[in-house]
């Protein structure tokens, strides 16, 4: 048995660095003996992947069909003959996504030439999205495309804030999270030592505190139900913080950006993955960080 890991673009190396017995590599795909491993650095993963002989365009698609109907198609080799095997297959288009949506619910494999006469396909992979890539019905309104991050994140794990929360964003300049958790009827305590965005500072429900966020504490808060970061910062500065409001408020809801720089350090990814309800993933809308999230509500 083997499964397939779609790295992110650029970011194999980080994959490779969290795989073990790994068996071969086609460019950004990645194989590795043995069932899904527990890894980060991955866009889409494909559950125990099939090498299928073919010896025709139309066998190709014959074959791919006879397994299921929906396909993704992965370029790696004799291209061009990929897409005409994927001209054959069931119409597969999909529209980008109006926020808030729930995932797919159809299954969508994920197929690549290795040769001109070999497939390597699976039926079944961890993402309902194309290549594990989310793609929304953009806004003008938010001040940077950072917004997508949050998108994406409530579209994958189903859960957001509720109207009438309250949210604590740190880092919050120019304010596209304060936009998002706004538009969801939240009330948010937005703080930088950089001004918002004066577009999302005049929203309702948002109170700006120009601070240096790593000098407040849980004792200038009374009541929270989420805290959100997308800060710049060492994850291991950000960890501390972390752990310091944890020990106050130890049912409240995270959701913060790890910015990395050079190598992912996996020991600091280890303790944020140890912290109970927490899950950790690279969003398509990531760079070289990741997302690490806490749910005390409703948990996953």
């Amino acid at each position: 048995m083997q499964t397939g890991y779609l790295a992110p673009p650029n970011l194999e190396e980080e994959l490779k660095r969290e795989l073990k017995y790994i068996v071969h590599e086609y460019d950004r795909l990645i194989l590795a003996e043995g069932p899904a491993q527990n890894v980060h650095w991955v866009q889409n993963i494909w559950f125990d992947p099939q090498i299928i002989p073919i010896h025709s365009i139309s066998d190709g698609a014959k074959k791919l069909r006879a397994l299921q109907k929906l396909w993704s198609f992965y370029p790696y080799s004799n291209i061009r003959r990929g897409e005409l095997i994927s001209a054959s297959l069931p119409y597969f288009s999909p529209k980008p996504l109006l926020f808030p949506s729930p995932l797919p619910k159809a299954p969508l494999g994920s197929w690549t030439l290795l040769d001109a006469e070999t497939l390597l396909a699976s039926p079944a992979c961890l993402s309902p999205f194309a290549g594990g890539e989310i793609h929304f019905q953009e806004s003008k309104l938010p001040p940077s495309r950072a917004y997508l991050k949050l998108w994406e994140l409530f579209t994958r794990i189903g859960q957001m804030p509720k109207a009438d929360d309250c949210c604590l964003e740190i880092g919050a300049s120019p304010g596209s999270w304060s936009w998002v958790l706004q538009q969801l009827g939240a009330s948010v305590i937005a703080v930088d030592r950089a001004d918002l965005d004066p577009k999302i500072a005049a929203l309702p429900n948002i109170t700006f505190l120009k601070k240096n966020a790593f000098a407040l504490g849980p004792s200038d808060f009374p009541h929270l139900d989420w805290i959100f970061s997308d800060v710049i910062c060492y994850p291991d500065k950000l960890l501390l913080w972390i752990k310091k409001w944890l020990d106050v408020y130890p049912e409240v809801n995270f959701v913060c950006t790890l910015k990395f720089q050079g190598k992912g350090d996996l020991d600091v990814i280890k303790e944020f993955e140890s912290i109970e309800g927490s899950g950790l993933v690279h969003l398509f809308n990531n760079k070289h960080e990741l997302t690490w999230y806490k749910l005390t509500r409703n948990k996953l």
